[in-house]
């Protein structure tokens, strides 16, 4: 299994920790003991590694296209008002990521980054509506070649307590590239034009850099 550059530390600790661990409990003689402790903390040592996996996938871009920028579930489709940078009525289509699915976050149309900015807040709920404003968030603005831009917003969840982003203003960024990684729980809001022919349905799960969320 290949493993994501952002969990080689926290990987690393867990497993020093865990052999730490056993390795005092062994010390107590006790057989019955240090059986439990270490079927107790191999699966959570297990489950930590598998957290930061990163699988290969052949990413076909589709200049057109906007593709799902994160694993997981569908939780909203709807006509919102984008307060922060665009300031007028856009299409949400919400990813809700579970601690199960793959954490990285993907570019979802090609372009440059025009507009950053990452937002300190809240560590609530993740598939809540006003996670989108009160959470800790990163806001990232893609413009395509014709000039639509597309707005990704990275949110930190209840268990999430960092998020991650790459891109950089002035970027050229590809359906290639990583966005960036959020920790343990979390959503992706993509805020698109009013009008954007949507192919996915509320509660579908979709897969980052694969599935066509919308199409221009």
């Amino acid at each position: 299994m290949r493993l994501h550059k952002e969990g080689y530390s926290i990987i690393s600790v867990a497993i020093i920790i865990w052999l730490a661990v056993n390795y005092l409990v062994g010390l107590t003689g006790e057989t019955a003991f240090r059986v439990f402790i270490l079927l107790s903390t191999l699966p959570l040592l297990i489950l930590t590694i598998r957290f930061f996996r990163n699988p290969h996938r052949k990413i076909t871009a589709a200049s057109k296209s906007v593709l799902s920028p994160a694993d997981g579930t569908i939780v909203a489709i709807e006509e919102t008002t984008e307060n922060e940078y665009f300031k007028d009525k856009r299409l949400q289509v919400s990813v809700f990521m579970s601690i199960y699915n793959v954490h990285i976050n993907w570019i979802p149309v090609p372009g440059e980054v025009t507009y950053f900015k990452h937002h300190n807040g809240h560590f609530m709920a993740a598939y809540l509506p006003k996670s989108s404003t009160l959470n800790e968030r990163s806001t990232t603005v893609i413009r395509m070649a014709d000039g639509t831009e597309v707005l990704v917003r990275q949110i930190a969840g209840a268990i999430a307590k960092r998020i991650i982003t790459y891109a950089t203003v002035g970027k050229q960024v590809s359906q290639n590239d990583e966005l960036g990684f959020i920790r343990f729980g979390s959503r992706v809001d993509l805020f698109l034009p009013v009008g954007t022919k949507v192919n996915v349905e509320l509660c579908q799960e979709v897969i980052g850099s694969q599935t066509i969320l919308a199409e221009f």
